[in-house]
């Protein structure tokens, strides 16, 4: 019989599952506390929960959460990840942390309801920030805008020119006479 401690965590894993924009599970196995709180804290940083789950409780919750395609990654020891926005923070920070000798290792994702490989994970690890995407967005906008206006510019000049040596032309034809 469920306690009411259970059915409430349940709930609210579920409910995280649910309005979470990406999930990554990651085995912990063989991590020491240091690690993990300095995971813990980079993760927080970026707005990122992290949480250890039972995995009887979270399969149950999975199932709430109709995201049944996770249930068979809930074996051995299991974290996971929640990212309301950018699901290509958690990827970049968890697979940061593998890369720095964190005994971590990325059990799947599930991003827009598309379940991810460990190696999907790492690939999506890979791309730039939706900040620097922006960027280089408004660079390529900006670029033909700064182009234009540098043309424009140097045919102002020119006409400044054609018409002071036009002026100069008939001052100087007209001081002859």
């Amino acid at each position: 019989m469920p306690t009411a401690q259970k059915v409430d965590a349940v709930s609210v894993l579920s409910e995280k599952m649910t309005s979470a924009g990406a999930i990554f599970l990651a085995d912990f196995n063989g991590i020491d506390v240091a690690s993990v709180t300095e995971l813990r804290r980079s993760l927080r940083k970026a707005g990122i929960e992290y949480q250890v789950v039972k995995n009887r409780l979270a399969k149950l919750a999975a199932a709430d959460a109709g995201l049944e395609v996770l249930k068979d990654h809930f074996e051995g020891p299991t974290a996971m990840a929640f990212a309301a926005d950018d699901p290509v923070e958690p990827a970049k920070l968890l697979q940061k942390f593998i890369d720095d000798g964190g005994k971590l290792a990325i059990k799947t994702g599930l991003v827009d309801g598309q379940v991810l490989t460990p190696e999907a994970v790492s690939q999506l690890a890979k791309l730039p920030s939706r900040e620097e995407l922006i960027g280089k967005l408004l660079g390529s906008v900006q670029s033909p805008l700064f182009g234009l206006a540098s043309v424009l510019n140097g045919l102002m000049r020119n006409l400044v020119g054609v018409v002071s040596a036009i002026e100069k032309e008939k001052s100087g034809a007209g001081g002859d006479e």
